[in-house]
């Protein structure tokens, strides 16, 4: 028996059996573990200055002064007993343990070397004395102490377990594992063992390893909160919401106060969908620390998706580097301001991105003179990304190009979106199960000449791997809609609309301007016709059916309001709505009513398939689009089924990309500047039918000739930028801005 009462059992045994020493080692041995121990420095006492002595009386007070925090008066009394009992192991101990808290580091060397020298089987002496070194920078001689322990008493846990500690802060996480293995093998009861040991497993990416450490943890210590979140955070991150949960839950019953685990629990309930409860759980996390910026920024982003604004106003609270552990993305609807999503990006890289590495891969030119480029994503299945994507990679130039598939989402091996794109790449490579430096050491021996990242901060993203460098070149395109604020990525993807002359100050990468439009499209897109017609979804037969498919978290009041207006001065319109589940149905219906509009009005359509909802977007006549985040794929699913999308060109990248689209789909007059011109160009077109059919006249001729839908000029475009990026690395020039015709 190892822990803390068997060894108290064990060190009274051997006191009564006037084995001194034994006892002596033994309550040593539990002050290494728990150096504040007071029936351990009582026995100790006892062992070293029997009898009611004045010295006797004088440690006692030294250790209440100790124990109530004391510590200038332990210091005090501890050193004038040094000086009258220069051999007792105790004392110095103790007087190095109250010099450690006031900071007076070589003073507590210089104790705890008196402590060991008095006393060369009492390890506690030793584990202090690596303690204070280790607080003056000098690591190499802590390990020497360290190490010392270990061959003096090799079935003694402890040292390897400080060992394991000292080598994972110097960044050595191999050999820290390593000693935690022997720690556990010595002390199988060691708690913090077990649960270093799963930390490290985390960082290390062994997820099933680090789930199973923390699980014994928490066995040998039910009350471990710690364990339990950390397992919990583990299988939130293998996507085992109600394994996750019930791991949060048992944090939680261990110390209620834990905010932590309520925000962990809330991030599984969200992976559930099931946001109520979510935005519970982080606004409860809130409350136990109202300075809580990341559970602020989640509940509001939360709160976004239901359409439930009563704290919108509480965003303006979340700046600050602890809201880094959310990814940006939560704060792109909240506020249209480049610099502000610059900040975001620059603070959550800095948390999540590994350190720069000190040199770049250098691949040696491929053997058939292709540029070998890597496209990394979690979204080669059904998804709004291959929607757009697919006829890029049908039309990529594999004679010019090597293409290589990185997926980390999930393996639907009967996708038929997932299918084809297989059959458009050289290779495919499942890379989800894959450490982050295993998937690191295949790129490089890949040789890729160009690394895409197609997830940014986005759902599910493994964007941190290109912190580690995966090519010479990495680029980033598509996924996210702004900058990720990290100078691991060199380059990215744009046109002259999102990101106007000056706004490539709000990029941490060199800006590709592509001519007409940076968003990829299919041609090839299939459209299947609706035969329900319109009072099939609920439409009024002759009324006007103003539109908006996009994600509830992107409406905000300020387009609601204009939005309920149109509706107030379009006698007969509806606004149709994607329907993203019944409490945003809910909160919709009650901002419609007290804006004086009938909930009636408002029609939710279900989700369908991609190309059956292309179908139904005929009985639309207008397409109203969000403002702090455009329609993005939505926007081109519109106008790619003839309808015209009405938008406001805002200010960051993500509120200017539906204007690249209109503009370029040869509608330019659809991208207004102004509130004030939305509205006015909104209720002209329900009021003006030859307008707005003329509009539909136009969209329809410029489908099959405009730049936004010619799939094969668009990728010789993005294969161009590719080159010149690949040329510039070969010639030993630097990432630099430029522009593609």
């Amino acid at each position: 028996m190892n822990g803390l009462e068997g060894l108290l059992i064990k060190a009274r045994s051997f006191a009564k059996r006037g084995d001194a020493p034994a006892a002596r080692a033994l309550y040593h041995e539990v002050l290494d573990r728990y150096p504040r121990n007071a029936r351990a420095i009582a026995a100790l006492k006892v062992l070293d200055e029997p009898g009611d002595t004045p010295a006797q009386l004088a440690f006692d007070r030294m250790v209440a002064a100790f124990n109530a925090g004391r510590m200038d008066e332990a210091a005090a009394c501890g050193q004038a007993l040094s000086k009258q009992h220069p051999h007792a192991h105790g004392v110095h101990n103790l007087l190095g343990a109250a010099l450690l808290e006031l900071g007076n580091h070589a003073e507590a060397e210089t104790a705890f070397r008196r402590a060991v020298a008095a006393d060369p089987q009492g390890y506690a002496g030793y584990n202090n004395l690596a303690i204070a070194l280790r607080r003056q920078g000098r690591m190499d001689e802590a390990e020497a102490v360290y190490r010392e322990v270990i061959s003096r008493a090799p079935g003694y846990a402890d040292a390897p377990y400080n060992l394991a500690n000292l080598l994972e802060q110097t960044g050595r996480l191999d050999e820290a594992a390593q000693w935690l293995e022997a720690a556990v093998t010595s002390d199988p009861g060691h708690v913090e063992a077990h649960y270093n040991l799963g930390n490290i497993r985390a960082r290390q990416g062994y997820r099933d390893e680090a789930i199973a450490c923390f699980a014994v943890a928490a066995t040998l210590k039910s009350g471990h909160t710690d364990a339990h979140n950390n397992m919990g955070a583990q299988l939130l991150a293998a996507q085992r919401a109600d394994d996750a949960i019930a791991a949060f839950d048992r944090a939680l019953v261990a110390d209620p106060s834990n905010g932590q685990a309520l925000v962990n629990r809330g991030k599984a309930l969200v992976l559930k969908g099931e946001r109520l409860a979510a935005i519970t759980a982080f606004r409860a996390a809130l409350a136990l620390d109202p300075q809580n910026k990341s559970a602020l920024l989640q509940a509001l982003f939360e709160e976004a998706h239901i359409c439930d604004w009563h704290a919108r106003h509480e965003y303006a609270l979340t700046e600050g580097p602890d809201a880094a552990v959310v990814q940006p993305f939560a704060s792109l609807p909240f506020i249209d301001d480049p610099a502000h999503q610059l900040r975001r990006s620059q603070t959550c890289a800095a948390k999540m991105f590994p350190d720069i590495p000190t040199s770049l891969p250098a691949p040696a030119p491929s053997p058939d003179g292709r540029i070998r480029i890597g496209y990394f994503s979690a979204d080669f299945h059904d998804h709004a990304t291959m929607h757009l994507m697919a006829g890029f990679f049908r039309s990529h130039d594999r004679a010019r190009f090597e293409v290589r598939l990185y997926s980390y989402g999930p393996q639907r091996e009967n996708d038929a979106a997932r299918v084809a794109v297989r059959q458009q790449a050289d290779a495919f490579v499942e890379i989800g199960p894959m450490r982050d430096e295993d998937v690191v050491a295949l790129a490089r021996a890949d040789a890729l000449d160009i690394a895409v990242d197609l997830k940014g901060y986005t759902l599910g993203t493994r964007t941190r791997l290109f912190g580690h460098r995966l090519a010479p070149v990495q680029v980033s395109w598509m996924g996210y809609p702004g900058t990720l604020g990290h100078p691991a990525m060199d380059y990215f993807i744009a046109d002259h609309v999102t990101v106007p002359k000056g706004a490539e100050a709000f990029f941490s990468e060199k800006i590709v301007r592509l001519a007409h439009c940076y968003q990829a499209n299919d041609d090839t897109r299939k459209i299947v016709a609706d035969t329900q017609g319109r009072t099939g979804w609920g439409l009024p037969e002759k009324g006007f059916v103003f539109a908006s498919f996009n994600q509830s978290y992107k409406i905000s009041p300020a387009e609601w309001d204009i939005w309920m207006g149109l509706l107030h001065d379009t006698e007969g319109s509806v606004l149709w709505l994607l329907d993203t589940g019944p409490h945003a149905r809910r909160n919709l219906c009650h901002e419609a009513q007290i804006r004086g509009i009938a909930s009636s009005r408002l029609i939710f359509a279900a989700p369908l398939p991609h190309a059956e909802h292309l179908g139904r977007l005929k009985h639309a006549d207008l397409f109203l689009d969000t403002f702090a985040v455009n329609a993005h794929t939505t926007a081109s699913d519109a106008l790619w089924a003839g309808l015209p999308v009405l938008t406001l060109a805002g200010r960051q990248f993500a509120a200017r990309v539906a204007a690249s689209l209109v503009r370029a789909v040869g509608l330019p007059e659809l991208a207004v500047e102004s509130e004030a011109d939305y509205t006015t160009m909104a209720r002209a077109l329900a009021r003006d039918a030859d307008r707005l059919g003329s509009l539909r006249a136009r969209l329809a001729e410029n489908l099959r000739s405009c730049p936004l839908f010619d799939t094969a000029g668009y990728t010789r475009k993005v294969e161009a930028a590719f080159t010149r990026m690949h040329r510039r690395r070969q010639d030993g020039l630097a990432p630099e801005d430029f522009d593609v015709q």
